[in-house]
C-alpha cells in the first residue's frame, strides 16, 4: 500500500474501502472485515445512512487492537440539502456525532449543486479550526473546481470523480494537477455497467500478469496517480482488490486500455437535467443512475 501527500502535507492512502450502498445493518461487519485486511482509508457520506455503523467499526477496530484511531483515515461528505453556510456546519457536527469522532481526516462537498459556496466557507473555516485534517469536492468538472479554485481562500486538496476505463477524463486530470487537486476515483469498475468486466483488452491484460480484471483497473488507476475506493461486502472480494502493489501495468497494457475510453460518464452527469432531479430527490428515491 502506498500514500500520496496532499498539497497540505497530510498522507492519504493511495487505495481506500467504499461504503456506498453498504445497508446500515451489515455496515459495521463489513468495515471491519475491511480495516482487518489492512485498508486504512474509510470512505462513507450522509446520503449513504452507514455512518453510525461505520463508527461502530471504528470502535471495535481500536478494541481489537487491529487499528488506532490515528492509522485510519475516515472521509464523509455532505449532501446537497446540506450545502449552504449554516447547514453544512450542522451537517458536519451529525456527521462527527454519528461517526462518533472527534476530527475527520477528509471532509467532501458531495455533488456541484445547491449553495456550495457558501458550504465551502463553512468547510474553510472548520479546517482552520482543526476540526478536519484535508478538505475537498466530489464530481466537480473542470470548470466548477478551476472557478472553485480561484475564488476560494483554501483550494480543494481532493476531487473525488466517476473514473474507470470507459471514462478516463485525461484533460480533467491534468488540471487537478495543474491546480494541485488529487484526483480520487469512485466506482472504478462503473459498476460492471456497459461490460466492463469482459472488455476482451482487460481480460487479456489480466491473463498476462495473472490478476483479475479488477485487480487491472485497480492498478491503472493508481499507476495514473488517482486514488481508488473500491467497494465489496465480500471478504474474497476485498483482499483481492488490496492485491494490486507487487506488480505494475507496462506501457502498452496503459496504451491498450486507453483505447478503451468511451468520453462519457456511466453513472453520473451533472449536466443533464435528468440526473439533476435525480440527484435532488436520491434521499427520498435513492436511483443509482438516470443514464442509459
Amino acid at each position: 500500500m502506498q500514500n500520496v501527500k496532499l498539497y497540505n502535507g497530510v498522507e492519504m492512502p493511495m487505495e481506500g474501502f467504499g461504503v456506498f450502498q453498504v445497508p446500515e445493518n451489515e455496515c459495521k461487519e463489513v468495515v471491519l472485515n475491511a480495516i482487518r485486511i489492512g485498508y486504512r482509508l474509510i470512505d462513507t457520506a450522509s446520503s449513504y445512512k452507514n455512518e453510525e455503523a461505520v463508527g461502530a467499526a471504528i470502535r471495535a477496530a481500536e478494541k481489537e487492537g487491529i487499528a488506532k484511531r490515528n492509522e485510519l483515515f475516515i472521509a464523509t461528505k455532505a449532501y446537497i440539502q446540506e450545502m449552504g453556510y449554516e447547514n453544512l456546519k450542522e451537517a458536519f457536527l451529525r456527521s462527527l456525532q454519528k461517526l462518533g469522532l472527534d476530527y475527520l481526516d477528509l471532509y467532501l462537498i458531495h455533488m456541484p449543486l445547491g449553495d456550495y459556496y457558501g458550504a465551502w466557507r463553512a468547510i474553510e473555516e472548520l479546517y482552520k479550526e482543526g476540526k478536519i485534517r484535508a478538505i475537498g469536492v466530489c464530481n466537480f468538472d473542470a470548470a466548477r473546481l478551476m472557478d472553485l479554485c480561484y475564488n476560494a481562500e483554501i483550494k480543494p486538496m481532493v476531487n473525488q470523480i466517476e473514473r474507470h476505463p470507459h471514462y478516463q477524463r485525461h484533460e480533467e486530470l491534468a488540471i487537478m494537477d495543474k491546480l494541485g487537486v488529487q484526483p480520487q476515483g469512485w466506482a472504478p469498475f462503473a459498476e460492471g455497467l456497459k461490460g466492463m468486466f469482459t472488455e476482451p483488452i482487460l481480460q487479456g491484460i489480466a491473463a498476462k500478469h495473472g490478476k483479475t480484471v479488477a485487480q487491472v483497473i485497480l492498478r491503472w488507476n493508481v499507476q495514473q496517480g488517482v486514488i481508488i475506493i473500491p467497494k465489496s461486502v465480500h471478504k474474497n472480494r476485498m483482499e483481492e482488490n488490496l492485491g494490486i502493489w507487487d506488480y505494475s501495468l507496462d506501457e502498452e497494457d496503459m496504451a491498450q486500455i486507453s483505447s478503451l475510453d468511451k468520453g462519457t460518464p456511466s453513472m453520473l452527469d451533472c449536466t443533464k437535467p435528468s440526473e439533476v432531479d435525480r440527484l435532488y430527490n436520491y434521499l427520498n428515491n435513492p436511483v443509482l443512475t438516470s443514464l442509459s
